[in-house]
């Protein structure tokens, strides 16, 4: 309770500084007119007051206008007020707290406006002239010289440290609020970067799903379309393969955009995340569409991250849609070689590119696909890389070495230029 008061009286204080810094300044230096004021008339028990009353106040009542620029000027404010102060030691007032009052103000807000050197030559020189007028001052004579001295120097270091203490205190506020401003910054980057990373994944996903099964469906209708009057048969089982392969990409594309659901959904699809355990089903299917796949697997199958295991298929099912869409072939091979931490997947085939000169996506200009890129994201996102391009003795070849356990992902490597007649 009392914490939050004095919090609340700081924090009002503090915004009345703020709008009127000159009332407050004004009424501080009536207070220490009154204290100055009040000191003047102070003395030692059987000793004379000085019989210049109306000096010392006159001496006091300037010292404390000069405090009025102490925010400009706040080493002339010490040096009138320490002059002033030193005169009227001088003449015989009896030197106390109150009468030191104006000079403890002058020195506070020096050393809170002012730097370390600066505080330190004004400091130590007002505190020497306060002992030199305090050891010949009469009004103290009555009191031995360590007492004389000791007195001046302890009330004049007090506003010395305290203000150094409050630039400190603003310092260090200052810098907590400009490390919350930039954690608060980076909070919100990373969000961004967060959300980035996540739409990116779900157009990658996306990408794969209506891609690949878009191009076996095409295959597919065109194969049966073929057939029809030589074939009906052949035909008919072609077209029972189509529904499976749309109702295949149907469930996939609703898993893909169940992750924009809500977690607590009860609708979210709950469908088990492909990976490599899938790849007869995906190589029946790209059969289905007149493409022959040969698996070969080389070294002992290891258990697989199921992020590395998604990756593996998604980079084998891209890579087997671009045969099927670019590649005038009707084979294709796909290669597994399990090593002690890493996966090599190479798919390859012994096509040429349809219709050389164009585009990979069958327009009149050259164009690019995003196909090799988010074969290329994907396989970074997990520790990977991958590479693809023509291979020396024809075809096109897609290599991605992965480990079986995901780590974080390399700096992304520079996506090359695509040739018009490099895969989609």
């Amino acid at each position: 309770m009392t914490t939050a008061l004095e919090r609340h009286t700081t924090d009002r204080l503090g915004n009345l500084y703020g709008r009127h810094p000159y009332l407050v300044d004004l009424v501080l230096v009536l207070a220490l007119m009154g204290c100055a004021t009040l000191g003047s008339a102070l003395t030692l028990p059987g000793a004379q007051p000085p019989d210049q009353d109306r000096v010392g106040v006159a001496l006091m009542g300037v010292s404390c206008l000069a405090l009025l620029k102490h925010r400009t000027h706040p080493r002339a404010a010490l040096v009138v007020t320490a002059i002033c102060t030193t005169v009227a030691v001088a003449l015989g007032y009896l030197l106390t707290p109150l009468l030191l009052a104006p000079l403890m103000a002058a020195l506070y807000w020096l050393a809170t406006l002012t730097d370390r050197r600066t505080t330190r030559v004004y400091g130590c020189t007002t505190i020497a002239v306060m002992n030199v007028a305090t050891v010949f001052s009469d009004s103290m004579e009555h009191l031995s010289l360590v007492l004389r001295t000791i007195g001046p120097v302890f009330w004049l270091l007090l506003p010395l440290a305290a203000g150094r203490g409050t630039l400190a205190r603003r310092a260090y506020l200052k810098s907590m609020q400009a490390r919350a401003e930039h954690a608060e910054r980076t909070r919100e980057e990373e969000a961004r970067l967060r959300v980035t990373e996540e739409r990116m994944r779900i157009a990658r996903d996306l990408h794969d799903v209506v891609a690949h099964h878009l191009a076996l469906a095409n295959a597919q209708a065109g194969t049966a379309a073929h057939l029809t009057r030589t074939d009906p048969e052949q035909a008919h089982r072609i077209l029972t393969e189509l529904t499976a392969t749309t109702s295949a990409a149907l469930r996939e594309l609703k898993g893909t955009v169940g992750v924009l659901r809500r977690p607590d959904d009860p609708e979210a699809p709950l469908a088990p995340t492909p990976g490599l355990h899938q790849l007869p089903e995906l190589t029946a299917a790209c059969e289905s569409a007149g493409l022959t796949v040969t698996v070969t697997t080389d070294g002992v199958p290891g258990p697989l991250d199921p992020g590395v295991d998604l990756t593996a298929y998604r980079i084998v099912q891209e890579a087997l849609t671009n045969v099927s869409k670019h590649a005038a072939v009707d084979a294709a091979r796909v290669r597994l070689v399990y090593e002690e931490a890493h996966l090599t997947i190479t798919v390859s085939d012994d096509g040429t590119p349809r219709a050389r000169g164009t585009s990979p996506r069958g327009t009149s200009e050259p164009g690019r696909g995003f196909g090799l890129i988010g074969m290329r994201e994907r396989a970074q996102s997990v520790g990977g890389c991958l590479s693809a391009g023509h291979r020396p003795e024809g075809g096109f070849e897609v290599t991605t070495d992965l480990p079986l356990r995901p780590y974080p992902s390399r700096a992304a490597d520079p996506v090359p230029d695509l040739a018009p007649d490099q895969r989609n």
